[in-house]
């Protein structure tokens, strides 16, 4: 442990890509840390906003591709604060969406070792508001529904199923490799022309959207990249994208043709 320094851990959340969309606290916080710990969401523009000298140790899990287990990320974090001092563990969106920031937490302080939580701007808010689809729109959805595609096993969660069958926007995250069958699975309880949006790497210059219809998903997801991140958006705020018309028009134009 370095001279005079009390070991402790700042939990930040990086927002949800794009490195000005880090709150001004989390910020600040950031480059005070002695060392970072990062996840794979995190930009790289972000992490060069601190000295180059500080030490940064990737921690990301992508695509199953898992460099640490969660265990690992625990006894990293511990092992970094007893040897640097102050650290951030900094994840992609906020910590405490799907971000598995409660078993950090609760690990680290089992050691005696306070920890601080920064909010982060989460990307299932973020990322549909940045395309101008609205969560809300009075007289079409009055509520949203945040979830994952799949339970550890692999299979749904009862959630997508219960989310279906209202009439709630749904906001599913980590569930691009698996979109045609989540698409399969709302068919059974949604209208095949439900408005459905792709927006991929979301609010990153490199940033792209797919719209469509339930029916016309099918057929648009054969040209989609399914190794970049993604999040699913499905219900009628969807109609407010600025193109949306447009494409379901030109669709049914090329079908006819």
């Amino acid at each position: 442990m370095k001279q005079d320094v009390m070991p402790k851990v700042s939990l930040i959340g990086a927002g949800p890509g794009s490195k000005d969309l880090i709150t001004v606290r989390g910020l600040g916080v950031l480059k005070t840390a002695d060392v970072i710990l990062y996840d794979a969401l995190v930009s790289e523009e972000l992490l060069a906003e601190v000295s180059p000298t500080i030490p940064k140790i990737y921690v990301g899990k992508r695509c199953s591709q898992h460099s640490f287990t969660q265990d690992d990320i625990n006894i990293l974090i511990v092992e970094n604060a007893y040897r640097y001092g102050h650290v951030v563990r900094l994840k992609g969106g906020d910590p405490f969406v799907f971000g598995r920031a409660h078993e950090e937490i609760e690990y680290v302080e089992s050691f005696g070792i306070p920890v601080t939580v920064v909010p982060g701007i989460s990307s299932a808010l973020a990322v549909p508001s940045s395309q101008g689809i609205p969560m809300t729109r009075r007289g079409v959805s009055s509520s949203f529904w945040v979830m994952t595609a799949t339970k550890r096993d692999g299979s749904f969660s009862d959630d997508l199923k219960y989310a279906s069958q209202s009439s709630t926007t749904m906001v599913i995250l980590m569930g691009v490799r698996k979109l045609e069958a989540i698409v399969q699975e709302v068919s059974k309880y949604r209208g095949s022309y439900t408005p459905i949006a792709l927006i991929q790497n979301g609010t990153k210059k490199n940033e792209s959207c797919t719209i469509s219809t339930l029916q016309g998903m099918q057929e648009a997801s054969l040209d989609i990249d399914k190794t970049k991140p993604g999040i699913i958006v499905i219900g009628n705020v969807v109609a407010e994208h600025p193109s949306f018309f447009e494409e379901e028009v030109q669709r049914v134009l090329h079908s006819a043709l």
